[in-house]
């Protein structure tokens, strides 16, 4: 390591996982959703918060609009 470094030399580029940064946040989720998700855990062997948040940056990259109907039952997929 040096003891000195000039700064002005530097050549600074952009960070490439500036896109990747993730943000803390609380939020209420059901039990079932949860449950959902560690089941699909213990199946792939990846942790549920990261599936969850797959999950819903792929649906914000694809820009999914959320097709509900309240007070009707959704129809079986």
């Amino acid at each position: 390591m040096r003891d000195h470094y000039d700064i002005e030399k530097l050549d600074p580029r952009p960070n490439p996982y500036v896109r990747n940064i993730k943000k803390q946040t609380t939020i209420n989720i059901s039990i079932s959703a949860i449950e959902y998700f560690k089941e699909m855990s213990a199946e792939t062997g990846i942790p549920y918060q990261t599936l969850m948040n797959l999950y819903l940056t792929d649906c914000a990259d694809r820009k999914l609009k959320l097709n509900m109907v309240w007070g009707e039952r959704s129809p079986e997929l």
